[in-house]
């Protein structure tokens, strides 16, 4: 597998982090501009009178003064609170009692400096007297205010204990410092395992894990798969996550490690309820307890799947995991979830076999409740732990749009929504998806037999959304998907995208040699998109079609034109059977809303010839997978957003038509029209590199392979 990078991640609610506090050291050995001598000395301009007054009388005290009249001096900076540092201690100077002078007028209104102690009292017994005789006779040598005494680098960098934080702004709350939690929560035992874990390359989620999940767990998934210790780190950590790369290789341990984490999530919550409940019971009723632990309704975990199928197997991966020793309502879900048939030829491509192998029925609901010992299957939403349903069984029981009939309470408390194999949801009806999740965590209308007072003060405020943890697993991204990531995907914990770094493009590996060219259009603006792909497919692929129509050539047999939009499809279509200009082209449509007696008919007429041109969608090619024949030319209008409809296409179709006999590889031909807004899909069928150079090229806008 293709290593990973790490998308954007945002924490919402961490903790500012600074750059750290910068201690001010001095130049050292300086001893200050001046002269040292007040003979070679000028009077500096600013020297007046009061200065000079000053001076004198500063002088005639020192030569009365004694040592033990020293100890007990000041320096006019000292302040009452700390304690005097007697090696600072000198006879005012001209300079400084000048600034002194000036900065009482603005010093009185403030508090009181606070100083460093810059020397230890042992130093300073032994440097009194060569402080006395040097300021004696250099009376007006002057020092330069940020020099610094070498002594004062001694100071640890982290400065004294009477320095006060406040310098560095409000304190902050240790309990939700990510840099306290990660350094000064560390327990000494799990410490030890861990790092014996990590050395050999294996994660630890399951000391997170209720103690009835934990061997489950060591069973079900091992503990040296690089891929689960990713995602684990973000599942178990309550970050938002999209993972682009599901394969149908890894789909049974990403559903056991999703369900896993949802019924950790189920236990301890009921858990805490449970206790909580209990103390509430024994708890004085002049005490005021208050043990806010739940939300408005019952239903915590949302679980959001293509088919019943699907359904069924995330129900057995939770069964498998949490063993209850009862299971009501087993039989009628077997019954209604169950299907041991599979409907289609084993010569369906796995990922096709993984959708819709079994029931594939799309409209469906489940709520799942558990108790210490049983396991109910249609519980009702609002007595439900789980809701597995598929975005058009949700969207029904939501109801309309009338505000009146609508019901969406259910979706109030939901703490967990999971989204798997969101690729074959986008082929359903991607605006179901966005319908439920504008209605998550919305505040009810009704109350439910809601206890408020156990209500979680973030469900009151109308922040849940923020708190809500979303997990959408898709085999690769489109915008639809990306905007769901950034629109819908709040979690304050952070949000984690992961996706392949580089694709190598679906195009070199085809078992066929064939002429591939990818023609740009250019467009300035998204919505403006859909009305250039038609004009330039209008004038420039479909004057050529008419033209080896009108030669009633070989070369005008078999074109298949793959249209992966519906309404982009139903344009085409109107306009090739409207159009003067293209009344000699005979076509036939085959889309998912056709009928089975029309594929026939749209298939043989293709294949014989009758029909020279054949519309194919993409989402019938998703749900049918047909093996068309008679291919010769394939056209993509517009690139499919799942690079093996690429690889099904052009390798299955050309390759039967050579290996028949009905075409040579050299009249085999593919092209491609694309935007600067289909890189996604580009860089799946062409490569990243090819793709960066596609988009930006300027030279040209046509690019052919071999």
């Amino acid at each position: 597998m293709a290593p990973f990078r790490r998308g954007t991640k945002r924490l919402g609610g961490s903790t500012v982090r600074g750059r750290g506090t910068t201690v001010a050291r001095g130049r050292g050995r300086g001893r200050g501009r001046g002269n040292s001598t007040i003979a070679n000395s000028q009077k500096p301009t600013f020297y007046s009178s009061r200065v000079e007054e000053a001076r004198e009388e500063t002088l005639e005290h020192d030569q009365t003064a004694t040592e033990e009249s020293l100890d007990e001096e000041t320096s006019p900076f000292d302040s009452s609170e700390d304690e005097v540092d007697l090696a600072a201690v000198s006879v005012v100077k001209p300079y400084n009692t000048l600034l002194w002078s000036l900065n009482q007028n603005v010093r009185h209104e403030q508090p009181p400096l606070k100083k460093r102690r810059l020397a230890r009292e042992h130093e300073v017994e032994g440097s009194l007297q060569s402080i006395t005789a040097t300021e004696t006779e250099q009376p007006d040598e002057r020092k330069d205010l940020d020099s610094v005494e070498e002594h004062e680098l001694d100071e640890d960098i982290f400065g004294s204990q009477s320095d006060n934080d406040d310098s560095f702004g409000p304190e902050i709350d240790d309990t939700h410092d990510y840099f306290y939690e990660h350094f000064n929560t560390v327990n000494e035992k799990a410490l030890t395992t861990c790092a014996k874990d990590a050395a050999e390359s294996r994660w630890t989620f399951q000391r997170q894990l209720k103690n009835k999940l934990q061997m489950r767990a060591k069973q079900e998934l091992p503990s040296d798969n690089a891929l689960n210790g990713i995602l684990a780190s973000s599942i178990f950590t309550y970050q938002d996550l999209l993972f682009c790369d599901r394969v149908p290789g890894v789909a049974s341990e990403l559903r056991t490690l999703t369900c896993l984490h949802a019924l950790n999530h189920i236990f301890k919550t009921r858990d805490r309820i449970i206790k909580n409940n209990a103390r509430l019971s024994k708890a004085d009723t002049t005490e005021d307890v208050e043990c806010r632990d739940q939300g408005f309704t019952r239903p915590k975990v949302l679980i959001i799947l293509p088919t019943r199928q699907s359904c069924l197997k995330v129900v057995d991966s939770i069964i498998s995991l949490c063993e209850p020793e009862q299971q009501e309502n087993k039989k009628r879900f077997q019954d209604s979830y169950s299907q041991t048939e599979d409907q289609f030829s084993p010569d369906k491509p796995e990922d096709f076999r993984e959708l819709f192998g079994g029931n594939d029925d799309d409209m469906f609901r489940l709520g799942m409740k558990f108790t210490r010992r049983t396991v109910k299957y249609f519980s009702q939403f609002y007595n439900s732990d789980i809701i597995l349903a598929s975005p058009l069984g949700l969207r029904m029981a939501i109801g309309t749009d009338d505000s009146k009939k609508q019901d969406h309470d259910f979706l109030s408390s939901i703490e967990i929504v999971i989204v798997d194999q969101t690729d074959a949801l986008l082929m359903q009806n991607w605006e179901h998806v966005g319908y439920i999740f504008d209605h998550l965590n919305l505040q009810p209308k009704e109350t439910h037999g809601c206890d408020f007072s156990r209500v979680r003060n973030w469900y009151l405020d109308g922040n849940a959304r923020f708190l809500r943890q979303t997990i959408v697993l898709t085999a690769y991204n489109t915008p639809e998907i990306n905007r769901l990531f950034g629109h819908n995907m709040l979690n304050i914990a952070g949000k984690v995208k992961l996706c392949k770094e580089s694709y190598e493009g679906v195009m070199l590996d085809l078992g066929i040699q064939v002429k591939q060219t990818f023609s740009r259009y250019d467009v300035s603006a998204l919505p403006t998109d859909p009305d250039a792909r038609f004009k330039y497919f209008s004038t420039a692929i479909v004057p050529s079609l008419i033209k080896s129509s009108q030669a009633h050539s070989s070369k005008s047999q078999g074109i298949l034109v793959f249209i992966p939009s519906y309404m982009d499809y139903v344009r085409v279509r109107n306009f090739l059977a409207s159009s003067t200009s293209t009344q000699n082209i005979s076509f036939g449509s085959i889309s998912e809303y056709t009928p089975v007696r029309d594929v026939a008919r749209a298939r043989s007429h293709f294949f014989s010839g009758r029909h020279s041109l054949l519309l194919y969608t993409g989402r019938a090619h998703h749900f049918r997978r047909y093996l068309l024949r008679g291919v010769h030319k394939i056209i993509f209008y517009a690139l499919p957003d799942n690079p093996l409809f690429y690889r099904e296409t052009v390798e299955g179709y050309l390759t039967r038509s050579v290996s028949e006999g009905s075409i040579d590889t050299t009249d085999a031909f593919v092209r491609s029209v694309f935007s600067r807004w289909d890189v996604l899909k580009l860089e799946r069928i062409v490569g990243t590199k090819r793709c960066a150079a596609m988009i930006t090229e300027r030279a040209g806008d046509t690019f052919d392979y071999l």
